[in-house]
């Protein structure tokens, strides 16, 4: 089997991308890959706490690679950052690196020719699906998701904070895309079919950031 780094998110198209590639049989995981905002402590974009990333791939049962940067960041410190994490899976051995983008063609093209400068390729195991599709199929299929932030240029503050489930596919405006592939929404996978328990946390404050983004805070919870 195939040892490959998973580009990872906390989210759903991250968590079915991962379920796809352990499907094949062909792949083995060795790491999930998460970049960090260390003066946060938070997953970056989607604003998780770190200790939740931890539960999470904890559950999951892989290893667990953060990628820290600053806040503000450009995107030449993000790409030093973790051209320093791949390249040492390289002189390992691992040649690629999964990633759930699923249509966006630029972000495709990017990956790659990063990769490539490093001797290494990017699986796409969501690429050119249905995002409808995928959407429903996630809700179906035992992954529970809930939204982490979303962009208030394609979705109001009711969207935050919710679980992903089929009442939320079906209040989303038009021109929204299902899997948020676009940036309209982020999320928390918290359970599923690869998932060994469920993590537990409650939802707690929501904010109001960049004069742009809703974030809905989730505090870990313990177990009984």
């Amino acid at each position: 089997m195939e040892d490959v780094l998973v580009s990872w998110s906390g989210g759903k198209d991250s968590a079915m991308a991962l379920y796809e590639i352990l499907k094949m049989k062909a792949y083995n995981i060795a790491a999930l890959v998460t970049t960090v905002t260390e003066d946060y402590d938070r997953i970056s974009i989607h604003g998780v706490r770190r200790n939740l990333l931890e539960q999470q791939v904890a559950a999951l049962g892989f290893p667990l690679e953060k990628v820290l940067i600053p806040k503000n960041a450009s995107n030449e410190e993000y790409e030093a950052n973790m051209d320093k994490l791949l390249t040492k899976y390289r002189q390992a051995g691992v040649r690629s690196v999964v990633y759930g983008d699923i249509f966006l063609e630029d972000l495709r093209k990017y990956r790659e020719q990063k990769l490539a400068g490093l001797g290494m390729q990017s699986l796409f195991p969501l690429w050119k699906r249905d995002t409808g599709e995928l959407a429903r199929w996630l809700t179906e299929s035992g992954f529970k998701a809930i939204t982490t932030c979303v962009d208030s240029q394609a979705l109001g503050r009711q969207f935050v904070g919710r679980l992903i489930d089929a009442q939320f596919l079906a209040e989303l405006p038009a021109g929204v895309d299902p899997c948020g592939e676009n940036g309209e929404f982020h999320s928390f996978v918290y359970a599923g079919p690869i998932f060994k328990k469920s993590v537990l946390f409650t939802p707690g404050e929501v904010v109001f950031r960049e004069n742009r983004f809703y974030y809905c805070d989730l505090l870990p919870a313990e177990r009984a």
